[in-house]
């Protein structure tokens, strides 16, 4: 299972990698923007989880990681300067599949460290929501799991399926794929029929300005 994990892992880095880069063409920054960018979108989720589970933070001792980010930062750069559009939306599909990713294997890291079930889903949403919070303070920009759709509610869901399944006895990897399908379904539908969580109202708003 290790060897499965190893590449669920440089998958969500590479995906994470591509969605930084996406955010830092949009944002006409330079090439060191870029790989700033795609860099803490892949591995600061995963960083700070590391560092609150007090163990080595996951790139410190495998250049793997940074290999992946910079296969995924080239080929993101080679299909921007070959293609005249991207669609508005492939950031976000890049972001949801960086979740996916992500969000189980920190669920399980958090595990494999003693944590109760809770505080693994927590951590695990910490390890998808975090590099792309990041990204997007970069930029300037409000983070994804602050906006309409749902995103964070995803994490936690695919957390639940995951975590869920495994206490049903099923086997991991198949208990991973499926909490990774179900966080990603969500998410997408959540993006296609905007579903929300709402709190304030557009009416509430109209009351308390002056």
């Amino acid at each position: 299972m290790e060897h499965y994990f190893h590449w669920f892992d440089l998958l969500g880095i590479a995906v994470f990698a591509v969605s930084g880069t996406l955010a830092a063409w949009r944002n006409q920054m330079d090439g060191f923007g870029v790989i700033v960018l795609a860099s803490v979108t892949a591995i600061g989720g995963g960083t700070l989880r590391d560092l609150i589970l007090d163990v080595p933070v996951i790139w410190i001792n495998d250049n793997s990681y940074f290999y992946a980010i910079f296969i995924a930062v080239v080929a993101t750069i080679l299909l921007v300067r070959n293609r005249l559009t991207i669609p508005h939306n492939t950031l976000q599909l890049f972001d949801a599949l960086g979740l996916a990713f992500f969000v189980i294997m920190g669920t399980q890291k958090a595990l494999d460290h003693g944590t109760s079930t809770m505080v693994a889903i927590l951590l695990g949403t910490m390890s998808g929501v975090c590099g792309g919070m990041i990204r997007d303070v970069l930029c300037r920009e409000v983070p994804m799991v602050f906006r309409g759709e749902l995103y964070a509610v995803t994490c936690i869901f695919g957390g639940v399926v995951y975590t869920g399944l495994l206490a049903l006895g099923i086997a991991q990897l198949p208990a991973m794929l499926s909490g990774m399908t179900a966080l990603l379904l969500l998410r997408l539908a959540a993006m296609k029929w905007q579903l929300t969580i709402p709190v304030f109202s557009k009416h509430h708003n109209e009351l308390n300005e002056p």
